[in-house]
């Protein structure tokens, strides 16, 4: 029986997780291209009160 190549399982889980991340990125970038700065301004204020 073959051991099990945990470095590409972990490789391959790092690149999925990149993947959505940068997926949600650009979605946050279109929300913010349509005018909707609303997300911006709420994470300022959270900074802040921290």
């Amino acid at each position: 029986m073959a051991k099990p190549n945990y470095s590409f399982e972990k490789r391959k889980k790092e690149l999925e997780r990149q993947k959505k991340k940068d997926e949600k990125k650009a979605r946050k970038g279109e929300q913010n291209a349509d005018g909707t700065e609303e997300a911006e301004s709420t994470e300022e204020t959270v900074i802040e009160e921290a």
